[in-house]
């Protein structure tokens, strides 16, 4: 072993290690690396910084325009609502549904954002049919991460491992290659869940969703907020009357916040939205929440010369009609995570207030103000109906919208530009198919085609774009080419051989799989992605058979990541809505992976012969 490579591997099990740890964060790793590894003399700074003109990262960047035209295009929502419709109130039906619908949407799009679109869909459906809503969350992250293995563009592991079959000279993978391993291990996944659901929550009433959709009083007892609402009236006296909210600084100091305010005109009452510029005046009646429930609201309006005022109602119903809530939940790529409510500028950004945060059944009975968000944080929100639909219709790479009250009317539209974004996702798998222009190049006109049909905004476009999984694949890539030139790919192969033995091409196969799955359970399936691929290739150029079978088997175990809470984004975000636990994913994650293992090693030799 050269002490280059030695060097390679290194850094390699230092960025391992840092993925492990998700310190500092994986796209920041694999721009360290990528400016390291040129210090080593292996790679220029010119093939280190290469992937960025790389035909696979422009495609992967421009699918996730495309699946952005079918969220904000209300596609996907109204395949929520066909769901709703056809499963009527069986549960089997309700999952075989779900999973199909999921699956298929997913061969188009990322596979998180349809965790993000479907969530809301399942809780509001299981509300409906009174179902435990841990029996569907496990099926959805499981049908989500299958639909990766169902066509090329359908996850980013996939394009890796195509383009790097294209980088070694070989032919590569057709847009439904993958589809003959999917559709069954689909179908399979389905079987499966409906016998092991079984092992999730049980349908007592401690865990059955609520028949009907929740009600403000209803939040009001679960993230316990009665006693903290108050009209006050401001005085003529008042310290308040005559200065702007943003000088009060009232949630920073005393964590209120004023939700709405009455002013009193000629002849009606006007609601004001708060702004940090609005400017209070005396006989304005503020309407307001403390924050805890052992505030002293006398002593408050006592310094500050406010008056109490009767309320009308239970926790904020006086302005029902104006003034709304909602659930909402961190996704994993939100760049909330870690930041306190004030620090993130959540009323400025959103024009929401937090009222409470849930992490995992209870709430926080902390000052939510100053409690930094993890991944999978239920949040209360409260604020003006518009800025609660706004939200819903928005960037779901920040906040996930939960659930809506009973108070205000379903949210699901019929927007006109559905039929556009249909075709123009029709246009784009056609070119694919039949190879009329490169992937990338199709992938490029359907963008520019939905921008044309005002499908999506330039705005709209960058913000639905996962920069991070870019930028990872980026760094990653340089590893690949640095470990061919120092031997390391050559050498990993001969070990994977030796360990096979004679034992044949098929065993091989098993073989990438696990280690490819193993990797998964602590770097991302891309990054894994990146170094299982040339392997594979080169044990098969060794054993001189085709590199197609291997390349495969490394794709669809880079999918497979079912085992662990951690091992995909996926698995986070329904993780708190299904109320699992890391158990729950590891009884039902393995025996699943183990089949999907045994069907690849079955179905890899029919699709793909080991003979070129």
């Amino acid at each position: 072993m050269s002490m280059e490579l030695i060097w390679v591997l290194s850094l390699l099990g230092a960025t391992i290690i840092m993925f492990a740890l998700n310190k500092p964060r994986m796209d920041a790793v694999a721009l360290i690396m990528m400016t390291v590894l040129p210090f080593t003399g292996i790679i220029s700074i010119n093939e280190a910084l290469a992937g960025f003109s790389d035909p696979s990262v422009i495609l992967i960047a421009a699918m996730f325009v495309v699946g952005e035209g079918l969220v904000r295009t209300g596609v996907a929502q109204r395949m929520g609502d066909l769901l709703a419709r056809r499963a009527g109130g069986s549960e089997t039906r309700l999952t075989v549904l779900l999973m199909s619908i999921v699956g298929g949407v997913g061969a188009f799009m990322s596979s998180t954002g349809v965790v993000a679109i479907f969530i809301p869909v399942v809780l509001r459906i299981a509300g409906n049919l009174g179902l435990a809503v841990g029996r569907l969350m496990m099926p959805l992250s499981v049908a989500a991460l299958i639909s990766g293995m169902m066509t090329l563009v359908a996850t980013p592991p996939n394009l890796v491992v195509n383009s790097e079959l294209h980088r070694r000279g070989f032919e590569g993978f057709s847009f439904f290659d993958f589809t003959p391993f999917g559709v069954p291990i689909l179908i399979m996944a389905i079987l499966y869940m409906l016998f092991a659901r079984r092992w999730l929550v049980s349908r007592d009433e401690r865990t059955r969703a609520r028949a009907s959709r929740p009600r403000f009083a209803t939040w009001a007892k679960e993230y316990d907020l009665l006693g903290r609402e108050y009209r006050l009236a401001v005085s003529s006296s008042s310290l308040f009357a005559g200065r702007k909210i943003s000088m009060l600084d009232l949630r920073s100091r005393s964590g209120v916040n004023i939700i709405s305010i009455e002013r009193k005109k000629r002849f009606t009452t006007e609601i004001i939205k708060p702004h940090p510029e609005t400017e209070i005046q005396a006989g304005d009646v503020l309407f307001m929440d403390v924050g805890t429930k052992d505030f002293d609201i006398d002593d408050f309006c006592r310094r500050h010369g406010l008056r109490r005022m009767p309320l009308t109602g239970t926790i904020f119903t006086d302005q029902s009609k104006l003034i709304g809530m909602a659930e909402l939940m961190i996704p994993a790529d939100s760049d909330l995570v870690g930041k306190t409510v004030v620090d993130a500028a959540f009323r400025s950004t959103w024009g929401l207030i937090v009222l409470g945060i849930k992490r995992g059944k209870k709430p926080m009975e902390r000052m939510v103000a100053t409690e930094k968000l993890n991944i999978g944080d239920t949040l209360l929100v409260v604020g003006p109906w518009s800025a609660i639909r706004k939200i819903s219709q928005g960037d779901r790479q920040e906040l996930i919208v939960l659930n809506m009250p009973a108070e205000m009317d379903d949210l699901v539209p019929a927007p006109s530009r559905a039929p556009y974004a249909l075709v123009v996702l029709g246009l784009v798998v056609a070119m694919m198919v039949t190879g009329v222009v490169p992937n990338v190049h199709a992938a490029l006109i359907g963008c520019l085609l939905l921008g044309l049909f005002r499908c999506v905004d330039m705005a709209s476009a960058y913000r639905s774009i996962h920069w991070q999984s870019l930028v990872l694949i980026v760094g990653m890539l340089p590893f690949s080419l640095a470990l061919q030139k120092t031997g390391g790919i050559d050498l990993a192969a001969n070990a994977m051989r030796t360990a096979v033995g004679d034992a044949g091409p098929q065993v091989m196969v098993a073989a990438l799989f696990v280690v490819t799955a193993v990797f998964g359970l602590f770097i991302s399936n891309t990054a894994t992605a990146v170094l299982m691929a040339p392997i594979a290739i080169a044990v098969a150029t060794e054993m001189g058979v085709s590199p197609l079978p291997y390349c495969m088997a490394v794709a669809l175990a880079a999918s497979a990541a079912f085992m662990t809470p951690v091992s995909s984004p996926v698995n986070t975000l329904v993780a708190g809505p299904g109320q699992y636990t890391f158990m729950d994913f590891v009884k039902i994650g393995v025996p699943f992976t183990v089949a999907v293992m045994v069907l690849t090693v079955f179905l890899v030799p029919v699709v793909f012969p080991f003979q070129p």
